[in-house]
């Protein structure tokens, strides 16, 4: 059985976990790009790039510069973050846009 130091997906159980993932995503080539946080869960980190980079591409995104992915252990307390962070929890993938 592994160790939660030689795992390197960041799985912790059967259980997903709740992640947001930080960058840019530009609609058209060319744009300085918008400022994201995709909040969803997924098992690992690796499924949880792919489910965002989909997600991002549905919804119109060109091109995703992801720079920095974490897991998160409760309900934020500030807004918008809070209802994504609910949605996610309920399978929702959830973009927040800072224009």
């Amino acid at each position: 059985m592994a160790s939660s130091a030689d795992n390197d997906n960041n799985t912790l159980g059967d259980e997903p976990m709740v992640f947001i993932i930080i960058g840019k995503a530009y609609e058209r080539e060319g744009d300085e790009g918008i400022d994201i946080h995709v909040m969803l869960r997924a098992p690992d980190d690796d499924s949880a790039v792919r489910e965002a980079l989909n997600a991002l591409s549905e919804e119109g995104f060109l091109e995703a510069d992801l720079d920095q992915i974490g897991t998160l252990n409760g309900l934020p307390e500030d807004e918008p973050h809070a209802s994504a962070y609910k949605g996610a929890l309920e399978g929702e993938v959830a973009i927040i846009r800072f224009a």
